[in-house]
């Protein structure tokens, strides 16, 4: 067994073992930016979509909704597209105002400590992800890296010339051909301090659960509108680390996507046109040049805290997922680590057919919000609701190089139910394929969620349910190495996604939380015996009737 096991048991203990350092204070003073700063890099303004037309979400979220109209679908990705992707899932675009429960409540009026929502949720607000664009000849601009500045909207180039030839080496031979043929990809890093200042060692986890939520929303956004996102999770990343200029102990590429363009596809040999410098010097990764020439970015990301730490834990994660990174899997491994099939014993509680909301895409992700302290049992959720958030859950897959199609079911869905019309209140385990819930223990539960829950943001009793995701992590690893954590929690993270997509298409008050008793869930939901590990935990009801808030709108 690797590293990566000895993590997992950590992150499953925590709640009764901490990890250390245990003695570690934030220093909210001295924290990072939520973003990179490269204050010598020229900016493009992305283009203005938001009379781009909005689309019904139910394709992104249920399997079996009817499609768009294949009459609209684009035949692929085009610079709008790519800028309202961009905006509805990491661009900012409200300021968080409400009156709620959480801890941060006292300094949002303040602008040094304000809070912007996004349509991606992010493990502790702090929003570690870096987003690069690897631009080849096919697309709009001059080839070359860009990072998206979330604050303007806007590209940042770092380096021109095509180095899309590099990202294709980097990601090997035996990558899916839909990686191969692409000349365009968004490339996902991990700044490790923007989420280790707070959360020290169990950064890692929060970071991976962060890559899971951002590639979940635009899988989401773009199956939408007949599109596909499918994330590289093995390939070379020394060498793209090397092409970003980051220290992969300090920050590192977690994921390569890539993009089907709309327009013919230009040659690659000679095809890149390097007419700008911005960036200096090296500018050209196409093919027929000079192997031993390593492009690589020159300009730095300003640091604002003046102090940084270093997390042993963190860093030997990263040495631990890093080992084997180009050693992609067989095909069929992952079927090793699938979800438990539930085998229909015990006693079983009908729920309605899943419906497809009605709400478009960009209204859903500008809608999704946590319901810090705002649930509300008054009014009851209805089975119908329920069991639609419960389906979108459970049909959620990151769909990787290790399983492009999608067909492996990682997560499986139990659920606490404390005010649901027409259901009892009970611990029960979702079956997706009867489409119905078996009992687990009867009984109100709101003791017990609101007792092994660590924090007091959520009113976890008030809630029509609580969620919680499991995924047999161990078997994710021995079935594909450390570096299948970062698939495992990724998974994890996109199921939250999901989730607080759904509910917001439904309009429905939903949160996500990291902070519980890991093992009292498992021995409540009777998993002791098996491998599967409570990762999340997934309020989900109404919230209280016209709450205090500002309407605060940026986009």
């Amino acid at each position: 067994m690797g590293y990566a096991h000895e993590y997992a048991q950590a992150i499953l203990h925590r709640g009764r073992v901490p990890m250390e350092p245990t003695d570690h204070v934030v220093n909210w003073s001295d924290g990072p930016r939520k973003g990179k700063y490269f204050p010598g890099a020229e900016a493009f303004a992305l283009p203005d979509t938001e009379d781009l037309p909005d689309v019904p979400i139910a394709p992104g979220l249920l399997p079996g909704a009817e499609g768009p109209d294949p009459s609209r679908v684009p035949a692929g990705f085009s610079l709008p597209l790519l800028s309202a992707m961009l905006k509805d899932s990491y661009g900012l675009t409200n300021r968080r105002l409400g009156i709620q429960a959480n801890t941060d409540l006292p300094g949002l009026p303040f602008y040094t400590h304000a809070n912007w929502s996004r349509g991606t949720a992010g493990g502790g607000g702090l929003y570690p992800v870096s987003i690069h664009w690897a631009s080849g000849p096919s697309g709009p601009l001059t080839p070359g890296l860009h990072y998206y500045d979330l604050n303007r909207h806007a590209l940042q180039r770092l380096l021109t010339g095509d180095i899309t030839e590099r990202v294709r080496a980097a990601l090997g031979p035996d990558a899916p051909a839909e990686a191969l043929e692409a000349d365009q990809y968004l490339i996902l890093g991990v700044k490790y301090w923007q989420n280790s200042f707070k959360y020290n060692s169990f950064c890692f986890h929060v970071v991976s659960t962060d890559i899971g939520t951002l590639t979940q929303t635009w899988r989401i956004w773009a199956a939408a509108r007949g599109l596909r996102i499918a994330p590289a999770l093995w390939f070379d990343e020394p060498a793209l680390n090397g092409i970003l200029g980051v220290p992969g102990e300090q920050e590192a590429v977690f994921a390569v996507i890539p993009l089907h363009w709309d327009g013919p596809r230009a040659a690659r040999a000679g095809a890149a046109g390097t007419s700008g410098t911005e960036g200096a010097a090296d500018t050209s990764g196409t093919s027929g040049t000079d192997p031993e020439h390593r492009p690589a970015v020159r300009h730095r990301d300003v640091e604002r805290s003046r102090t940084l730490l270093d997390f042993t834990t963190v860093r030997d994660m990263h040495a631990a997922t890093l080992a084997g990174a180009t050693e992609r899997p067989a095909p069929g491994a992952l079927a090793a680590a699938a979800a438990v099939v539930d085998d229909g014993a015990g006693e079983r509680v009908p729920l309605p057919a899943p419906v497809a909301p009605t709400a478009k895409t960009r209204e859903a992700l500008r809608r999704r919000r946590s319901s810090f302290g705002r649930f509300d049992a008054r009014r009851k959720l209805s089975a119908r609701d329920l069991s639609t958030v419960l389906a979108a859950c459970a049909a959620t897959r990151l769909a990787g190089d290790t399983d492009p199609e999608g067909v492996v079911r990682l997560a499986r869905v139990h659920v606490f139910v404390n005010h649901v019309e027409g259901i009892a209140p009970g611990a029960y385990t979702y079956d997706p394929d009867r489409g119905d819930l078996r009992l687990v223990e009867a009984g109100p539960q709101g003791v017990f969620l609101q007792d092994n829950y660590f924090l007091a943001n959520y009113n976890l009793e008030q809630t029509g349910a609580v969620l919680v995701p499991t995924v047999r992590t161990t078997a994710v690893l021995d079935a594909l190495g450390d570096r299948g954590y970062r698939l495992a929690i990724g998974t994890a993270g996109a199921v939250s996604q999901t989730f607080y997509t759904a509910a917001a298409a439904l309009d429905v008050g939903a949160g996500v939380a990291l902070g519980f008793d890991n093992v009292s869930f498992a021995e409540r939901l009777g998993l002791m015996d098996g491998d599967e590990a409570p990762l999340l935990i997934m309020p989900l009801g109404h919230e209280r009737p016209e709450p205090a808030d500002f309407h605060h709108e940026i986009a």
